[in-house]
């Protein structure tokens, strides 16, 4: 079963990354293969400068490899390094229909909001679509708000096999689930577009500064609560053992404690959490140059794979005989 998918080097990686994709990345790199890549293509229907986009797809390799990512498990490579993608692109772009971007919930929920859009945004499916067909992907790990688009692939990919016959693999969609609720500071879902996140490698003393401006109700320290309706409580879940979990379950029932002291655990636990993680980032970002071995290696397997699917599209449809 070949494994497929791609982060966008938008910003630092956070918390709600980390649980919500990144940590399930690293469990399914033990399948048969792994192809994972840092979408900077992607990244340039948010991003205009271009130091900014460099900086954050080499942090973004950094980020990946520190936290397990392994490259003699899995083939990490930057999306634009595989120009048969773009390619690929093309050849699909020409039977998509526009009806079928049209109503892909990105593009329409900036439509309905009034906020230009531009066609990166509205073609952005069949580019997404390229990525996973260019491989032969089986399985493809996905939040839930992107299932839509492995639809759309499998629509494009169904639609040029029923035209020229069978190309392309059908991917399937693995909907990731985090262990918990990944709430940022103000309380909503972590996320970059909201800036309430807690960076996974931020310096400690920024990154309590930022726990312990969480939000929290306003109830006495003496009074009993439930700790699943608690933003602390499932934040704290993500990175306690099951014991400390559940003594912490007991504290909140008991009342009699302040928000503060949860806060200052929370943010000792996620700094023992990622600490092994914060010294193999130390140790790489030491090495730039192996980084750049890593990617290099990476693009090199992985455009051998998507030169295959593309001559074979390209042989189907006639542009080369």
């Amino acid at each position: 079963m070949r494994v497929l998918s791609g982060i966008q080097p938008t910003g630092r990686f956070h918390w709600g990354n980390y649980f919500g994709a990144i940590r399930q990345y690293i469990d399914l790199q033990d399948e048969d293969e792994a192809y994972y890549f840092i979408a900077n293509l992607h990244a340039l229907t948010t991003i205009r400068d271009s130091e900014e986009l460099a900086r954050n797809t080499f942090d973004a390799a950094l980020d990946l490899l520190a936290l397990g990512l392994d490259p003699e498990r899995a083939i990490l490579f930057v999306q634009s390094d595989v120009p048969e993608v773009s390619e690929l692109t093309w050849l699909l772009m020409t039977g998509a229909p526009m009806g079928l971007l049209e109503r892909c919930h990105a593009y329409k929920e900036k439509k309905a909001k009034g906020v230009a859009s531009d066609l990166g945004l509205f073609t952005y499916p069949v580019l997404m679509a390229a990525d996973i067909l260019a491989y032969d992907s089986d399985v493809v790990p996905v939040g839930q708000d992107q299932v839509q688009h492995i639809e759309v692939c499998r629509d494009l990919a169904g639609s040029f096999n029923h035209q020229f016959g069978e190309v392309f693999v059908m991917p399937k969609a693995k909907v990731l689930e985090a262990s918990a609720k990944v709430t940022g500071t103000d309380g909503e879902k972590m996320s970059k577009s909201y800036n309430n996140t807690i960076e996974i490698f931020e310096n400690a003393k920024a990154m309590r500064k930022q726990v312990m401006r969480i939000t929290t109700d306003s109830r006495p320290m003496e009074e009993p609560k439930d700790p699943e309706e608690c933003q602390l409580y499932q934040l704290y879940s993500l990175f306690a053992e099951e014991t400390d979990r559940l003594e912490m379950a007991a504290k909140y029932r008991a009342g009699g404690f302040g928000y503060g002291e949860i806060k200052k655990t929370i943010a000792n636990a996620a700094e023992s959490y990622f600490c092994e993680a914060n010294e193999k980032r130390a140790d790489l970002a030491a090495h730039p140059d192996r980084i750049r071995e890593i990617l290099a290696d990476g693009a090199k397997r992985a455009r051998g794979k998507a030169r295959e699917v593309l001559e074979r599209a390209q042989d189907a449809c006639g542009i080369k005989r």
